[in-house]
């Protein structure tokens, strides 16, 4: 049976902390989760690029998973990422996200290997076989080498535990594509944050958010404006957001949100290593970036969020 589940607004990506010496730091994690559900977010990611999935072991995984499950508290949906390596892996992470109770697994595709549209659908359909918990299918084929099209996505609506796609290609044609193949069959989420509100014109009843770590409060205005219809008023702080929406789409990504995030005093900049710091020059333009930001940051429309703690 498929999953009964009411997914929309914006679910960050959240961001993994961790101690100088790279050990992982569950405390803070959960304060930067506390601070998500504190100013108004609709959900949250854990586990997934920003939260530096593939630089965890499992045992950490699922540390995330409690800390997350046990911050929200029911206030607000919790999904947990799931890249592994092969579908077995997978079918092994998304057990132990069960087994936690979080609300929802997001499902890459098998990581490394550059498989075949029917091998990626394969992988979709094994592990969502394998579980009962809700499931986003996600495509992110600038880092994950795997496209995941409409095409592919349409071969999998008797997947009953699948009902969510997250679109990170940046082509937003591929909402419509998908529901002029499917209808309303999944519910369809941005991840690429530089077309949020295009993807929201086409469909979009979600964003998972990489930026929104930094600025929840304007992430999520500016997705409810959106819905809303309310474009004159999203484009006015679309366009004061959009020359930090455009890191989410660079491949140093973790580094600029995690510093951004730092500068909001939100969390830390520290990322495990293979990722290293930004260089000074790279730091220095986020820096500036951040500045002209908190410069100009606007007054927010009213969209129905609690006043801010």
């Amino acid at each position: 049976m498929k999953p009964a589940i009411s997914w929309e607004g914006v679910f960050p990506a959240v961001t993994t902390q961790f101690r100088d010496d790279f050990s992982l730091d569950v405390d803070a994690t959960a304060r930067v989760m506390e601070g998500l559900i504190r100013d108004g977010v609709s959900g949250l990611i854990v586990c997934g690029t920003v939260g530096e999935n593939c630089s965890l072991s499992t045992p950490e995984k699922i540390q995330v998973m409690e800390a997350a499950k046990s911050v929200a508290a029911g206030q607000v949906p919790v999904i947990c990422g799931v890249a592994e390596f092969t579908s077995q892996f997978a079918i092994a992470t998304a057990k132990e996200a069960a087994k936690v109770g979080v609300d929802g697994i997001m499902l890459m595709p098998a990581l490394v290997y550059s498989s075949k549209p029917h091998e990626t659908a394969q992988h979709f359909r094994t592990v969502s076989k394998a579980t009962d918990l809700p499931v986003m299918i996600y495509n992110n084929p600038p880092i994950y080498k795997n496209d995941v099209t409409p095409d592919v996505v349409s071969t999998l609506v008797d997947c009953e535990t699948i009902v969510c796609f997250k679109e990170s290609s940046g082509d937003t044609r591929r909402f419509i594509d998908l529901r002029n193949k499917v209808g309303d069959r999944f519910i369809m989420f941005a991840g690429l944050d530089d077309v949020v509100v295009e993807s929201i014109a086409v469909g979009a009843q979600g964003w998972v958010s990489g930026m929104s770590n930094a600025f929840p409060r304007e992430g999520e205005t500016l997705f409810r404006l959106a819905r809303a219809g309310r474009y004159a008023e999203a484009m006015k702080l679309y366009e004061w957001f959009m020359p930090l929406l455009h890191l989410d789409a660079r491949p140093d990504l973790v580094q600029c949100i995690k510093l951004c995030e730092e500068i909001m005093g939100r969390g830390s900049a520290l990322t495990r290593p293979p990722r290293l710091a930004l260089l000074d020059a790279e730091r220095a333009e986020i820096e500036r970036l951040m500045a002209d930001a908190m410069a100009h940051r606007p007054e927010l429309p009213d969209v129905g969020l609690k006043a801010a703690a």
